[in-house]
């Protein structure tokens, strides 16, 4: 290649493409701007959800961008339905509208998780 000063430069060019297109791929692969749509978009440590029976689940309102959003949560948490709206508004965050039918709720794992039709609830 030394001989060919064409294909010296044209090699250049294609080591800068390729390193600017590895450059772009990465900034798009770490953007940290998508959107939430599902639950609430406050910090996860803000609801308690640890159990260590089914008993200490219950299901409750969390919030969510759209308004109401029943999930079990430890029995004696709090939740921030309320702060949960302000944060969407201020953040003018969207939200996917709908919830699902949560019959009961059951510790899994050290986790109050719904429990759905079909499932076999715990109330």
């Amino acid at each position: 290649m030394g001989d060919n000063p064409t294909a010296e430069a044209y090699a250049a060019r294609m080591r800068m493409f390729i390193a600017l297109l590895a450059l772009q791929l990465v900034a798009c692969a770490t953007a940290t701007s998508a959107p939430r749509l599902l639950g609430p978009p406050i910090k996860a440590d803000a609801v308690d959800y640890s159990c260590a029976t089914d008993a200490d689940c219950a299901v409750k309102d969390v919030g969510n961008c759209c308004g109401s959003y029943p999930a079990c949560v430890n029995r004696a948490s709090p939740t921030f339905p309320d702060k949960v709206r302000e944060e969407c508004a201020k953040n003018h965050t969207a939200g996917t509208c709908g919830f699902p039918d949560v019959k009961g709720c059951s510790c899994v794992e050290g986790r109050c998780s719904n429990v759905l039709e079909g499932d076999g609830a715990t109330r």
